[in-house]
């Protein structure tokens, strides 16, 4: 099958055409995100391969399916910035890749705890500088800390098994609890308690109406003074300028993020010999307590192999007349 790859960087290149070898589909890559002024690239495409900044809403769907597309394979988990209802009365068939490889994300969240805890990103560059003065780079033992865990898929129950490595008391909100989690000795509780006791707050919900902007003022207020918040879910997740308040009175000790709600104008790019246009996230870059990673999470060496081996089966599945296990259709919604 003839395959418009958008939004495609050298390691996807690279994965893709690896997985690629065996298959035989005619892989098409293009640099530029698929968008509202750039759905006229992969016209007569019958399979679009898209990443997670690329914008697959109404307007861009109606034009993808006058074109002759059929298929929208995401080499993704999320597909949030899929109107799927859309997708489905257009006839678009829409498929996912729901588990790559929890534990590349989930050993980064915890990267950005440890990262954080020990100011290590703060000390590297001292120690670069000659200055091993340790002021200023105090830490606490993650052992026994209270972390609460939004959401226990396949990525929170491979952060709860590391945390419980570490000694941590894990609790966890999820409307569907996780035997696995229960096992590890996680308490599901309700959020309003998960914000009020918890040292670490780590997200690892999807997005979607209820989650959208759940991190809000609100759900700040209720947090212990110097909590420290870890989001490597979606970007919408919180907040922003809520988290930035919660930020300059001291409330949110540390943040961690690997994502960000305007991420599709900055992350995989490099803007490096540009000013940032961004004042929001210009704002976070000021304060010493925040480290930020540029989507990172999943990019691991068999993260990226998984990925590109399911996003071609998928499109195989497709091409044979079969039923993929990872469309994404209004019916899976309302069930979730």
């Amino acid at each position: 099958m003839k395959v418009a790859v958008c939004s495609t960087q050298s390691y996807d290149r690279q994965f893709l055409l690896a997985a690629n070898r065996d298959i035989g589909h005619e892989l098409v890559f293009f640099d530029s995100h698929l968008c509202e002024e750039t759905p006229q690239m992969v016209a007569g495409f019958t399979a679009v391969c898209a990443f997670v900044n690329d914008t697959l809403n109404t307007p861009v769907l109606k034009t993808l399916a006058a074109q002759g597309t059929r298929l929208i394979a995401l080499r993704c988990a999320g597909f949030n910035n899929v109107d799927i209802q859309t997708a489905n009365s257009l006839g678009l068939h829409v498929v996912r890749v729901p588990a790559y490889s929890p534990h590349s994300v989930a050993e980064h969240s915890v990267a950005l705890m440890l990262a954080l805890n020990r100011r290590l990103h703060h000390a590297y560059n001292r120690v670069r500088n000659g200055n091993f003065a340790l002021q200023g780079l105090l830490g606490f033992e993650l052992r026994s800390k209270i972390v609460g865990v939004v959401g226990t898929g396949r990525i929170g129950t491979a952060v709860t098994r590391i945390l419980h490595g570490f000694g941590c008391h894990l609790i966890a909100h999820d409307p569907q609890p996780n035997p696995e989690c229960i096992s590890l000795g996680v308490e599901y509780v309700p959020l309003e308690k998960l914000y009020a006791d918890s040292d670490i707050i780590t997200l690892h919900c999807p997005l979607n109406q209820q989650t959208h902007r759940l991190i809000d003022a609100a759900a700040i207020t209720r947090m212990k003074h110097g909590v420290m918040l870890i989001n490597t879910s979606r970007g919408a997740v919180i907040d922003t300028l809520a988290v930035i308040e919660g930020l300059k009175s001291s409330k949110i000790g540390y943040l961690g993020l690997d994502v960000y709600e305007q991420e599709a104008d900055l992350f995989f790019e490099d803007l490096s010999d540009q000013v940032m246009q961004d004042d929001v996230f210009a704002r976070l870059l000021t304060f010493p307590n925040v480290l930020i990673t540029g989507h990172q999470g999943f990019f691991t060496a068999e993260a990226l192999s998984s990925v590109a081996q399911t996003t071609l089966q998928n499109i195989s599945i497709f091409e044979r007349g079969g039923i993929c296990q990872n469309e994404v259709t209004v019916e899976l919604l309302r069930a979730d």
